[in-house]
């Protein structure tokens, strides 16, 4: 498959162009053949200025990379009569100033008010919640806020790039929860150099939050911190990169199996990638039933003869791989049912998936370009699924972890379980109504709004 296949627009690389152009038949037209002709998808075309001799328009162009970008104003620049005034980059704009901020809940009119809020009635408050401080889920934001917490060190695939450089994503899932669940998070991107100090800084500020939601923490540390702020706070914790990934691919793959007729208790599924999300996944389709599981990371499957094994990665040895298949990437995939990919672009091909059962299901999440691309193999899979949202079946954490918190802090859970993570995944699954069920439909929309509603209530009867 060629590059230029590959290479599919979208707005996370969208630019709004300004141009100067002859008022003259044919020329609009010959913009826009221009910035087809290179690959460019024009999202919107407006009029800014208009003259007897010229024509100002505003063109929002979708583009697939920077590179992209060059060559979409190159092609328009090269046009004689047009002038480009100005070109701006849509997501750097949108980002400007940041996503959220803090608005007040009560009306402050009159001194009154400001004695109620504040000083001298704030007191009582205070008091009330040093004699309980349980209280402070009734009388302060703790009921319904969400600290967003990341050191910055696996930023969305991109490495480990520091907490300044994490806010932007913190801050979209700040924007996330609020927008899907209502819930009011807040980013906190911590400069820190051990896990212990990691920890402690989450312990230090978790009594202003309801709840913790790690974010972009490497492995193997990010399972160290999950597992010891879960056991010293009283407060749930959830890495949205291990579960929320999870709980998704699980109800995708529920789905998938309605489709295509398929039991779980016969799967044998790859996981390729065996890093945060795919630990989280590996448990979660163990603990739903699955036939098999077996783990690939860099070296080949991950089998009880291997002497490099140590830490999170020693559970695929006792755990999963009941048969102790050994081998590389492309033995494992051989005759099996499932692939699931969280690992990098492009590691298998149509070959690799050929040698899978008859119409296997394939995920393939890497970000953004995938471990195999749909176009190759469309035609010999049951079902397919990436993390793009170009593609039908989008694995998308957005489906899981608001309803997940907005669950728990309704009801007062202290933790997250297994069997909750498990219930969100089947309300996600039984999102999609069997009228609306098929190959190119096995999760919901991100904008279904009944989601997160159906979501917290089976996360909560299970928290229950």
């Amino acid at each position: 498959m060629s590059v230029q296949s590959q290479r599919v627009p979208g707005a996370a690389f969208s630019i709004d162009l300004e141009l100067q152009i002859p008022n003259l038949p044919g020329f609009l037209g010959r913009v826009t053949t221009a910035i087809g002709a290179v690959g460019g998808n024009i999202a919107s075309l407006d009029i800014a200025e208009h003259t007897s001799d010229t024509i100002v328009r505003r063109i929002a162009v979708f583009a697939a990379d920077t590179d992209h970008v060059t060559e979409i104003v190159a092609a328009v620049e090269a046009i004689d009569g047009v002038s480009v005034r100005s070109i701006s980059d849509r997501v750097m704009d949108l980002h400007r100033g940041g996503k959220i901020e803090v608005r007040s809940r009560i009306p402050l009119r009159h001194r009154d008010d400001l004695s109620m809020a504040y000083t001298p009635g704030v007191a009582r408050v205070c008091e009330a919640i040093a004699k309980d401080k349980n209280a402070a889920h009734d009388f302060t934001i703790k009921k319904n806020t969400v600290a967003v917490v990341s050191d910055g060190t696996a930023i969305l695939g991109l490495g480990n790039l520091g907490p300044e450089a994490a806010m932007p994503v913190m801050e979209g899932k700040a924007l996330l929860f609020k927008h899907f669940a209502d819930i009011d998070a807040f980013p906190l991107c911590v400069d820190v150099r051990s896990t212990d100090e990691l920890v402690r800084v989450v312990e230090q500020v978790a009594p202003a939050f309801g709840g913790i939601n790690l974010e972009d923490i490497a492995a193997p540390a990010c399972f160290e911190v999950e597992e010891r702020l879960r056991a010293s706070l009283d407060i749930p914790v959830f890495h949205d990169d291990q579960h929320g990934t999870a709980v998704v691919t699980l109800a995708a793959l529920r789905n998938a199996c309605r489709v295509l007729g398929r039991s779980f208790e016969d799967l044998r599924v790859v996981i390729a990638g065996t890093g945060a999300a795919g630990m989280a996944i590996g448990k979660i389709l163990v603990a739903a039933g699955i036939g098999d599981v077996i783990g690939v990371d860099r070296t080949g499957i991950i089998h009880r003869s291997r002497t490099d094994l140590t830490g999170p990665k020693m559970w695929f040895v006792e755990s999963a791989n009941k048969d102790n298949a050994s081998g590389s990437l492309a033995e494992s995939v051989v005759g099996a049912d499932v692939f699931v990919g969280v690992s990098g672009p492009n590691i298998i091909g149509r070959d690799e998936v050929a040698t899978m059962a008859a119409k296997p299901i394939v995920f393939a999440m890497a970000n953004p370009t995938p471990e195999v691309m749909p176009e190759a193999v469309r035609d010999i899979v049951g079902v397919m699924a990436t993390g793009r949202s170009d593609y039908p079946n989008q694995i998308n954490n957005v489906l899981a972890f608001p309803g997940i918190f907005r669950g728990a802090l309704d009801v007062g859970a202290t933790t997250i379980t297994e069997g909750m993570k498990i219930a969100a995944a089947d309300a996600i699954a039984s999102s999609v109504a069997d009228a609306d069920i098929s190959t190119d439909c096995v999760v919901p929309s991100v904008f279904d709004r009944s989601v997160v509603k159906k979501v917290a209530e089976m996360v909560g009867a299970a928290a229950i």
